[in-house]
């Protein structure tokens, strides 16, 4: 399938690890020069040579954007053409404090928006852009540890509706994807730790049937990984997509049906 990303400049943040990393390798192999983000020295540099060795078209930027008004941020970037807002996280809220709830807020809602305000005016003088961020499925059925990470992250959903409608007809389309748990390497590591407690072997194939069926468990008894994130993302802000607008998608193997 051919999704014409050809000469397209694509921005993922926090691409330097994980799931950003795994979509920036896909829309690289989709013909797109990826820009591969990190925000201290040097920290895009295993990734950068990975994607370099597979002849794909890669730029390093490590920058710390929320330390950055937006004309400097703009003058650290070429024309952007897909931005994947894809870099969030918890940083360690809690109920009995109200310490990193703003490190949360600012992370995963303002630094996207921020970016979203850099580049939506040259997308909308070429008449073609996409943007695209990454949430959570966990905003659905959030536990009690990090609230603020998942509040913010249900926080996006409205700002998507909005900027998608603000954009109208500009030929830029702003759309989420809900992800589940996602086999990166991190998780992976989690998961062999939690599942040999449980007395199951170390075998990958034996530690995600059990975490897709018991430990998180979905329809599909398998677990996203940052490739197939990956394919879902470089589909969304491909040409064949240009219907799908303002949506917010879940990509969790139908886990609140499980």
């Amino acid at each position: 399938m051919n999704l014409n990303l050809n000469g397209k400049v694509a921005l993922v943040t926090g691409s330097y690890r994980g799931t950003g990393a795994g979509i920036a390798e896909t829309l690289g192999a989709e013909g797109a020069h990826v820009i591969v983000h990190g925000f201290t020295e040097d920290e895009t540099e295993a990734v950068f040579e990975e994607l370099t060795e597979k002849e794909i078209r890669v730029t390093r930027l490590e920058a710390d954007f929320l330390a950055l008004d937006n004309d400097e941020i703009e003058s650290l970037l070429p024309p952007i053409d897909i931005l994947i807002n894809n870099y969030g996280t918890p940083k360690g809220s809690s109920w009995e404090s109200a310490e990193f709830w703003k490190d949360e807020w600012e992370h995963n809602v303002l630094m996207a928006v921020k970016l979203c305000q850099v580049v939506i005016a040259g997308m909308s003088e070429r008449g073609w852009g996409r943007i695209l961020f990454m949430g959570t499925i966990g905003t659905e059925n959030p536990g009690t540890h990090s609230p603020g990470y998942y509040g913010s992250k249900a926080a996006l959903a409205p700002i998507v509706k909005s900027l998608a409608r603000e954009l109208k007809q500009t030929g830029i389309t702003v759309n989420m994807l809900n992800p589940g748990m996602i086999a990166t390497q991190e998780v992976k590591e989690m998961l062999k730790k939690k599942a040999e407690r449980k007395g199951i072997s170390a075998d990958w194939s034996e530690i995600e049937s059990w975490a897709a069926t018991e430990f998180m468990p979905n329809l599909t008894g398998r677990l996203s990984t940052p490739q197939s994130i990956g394919d879902i993302a470089a589909f969304l802000v491909s040409d064949l997509a240009f219907q799908i607008n303002g949506a917010i998608i879940p990509v969790d193997g139908g886990a609140k049906y499980a």
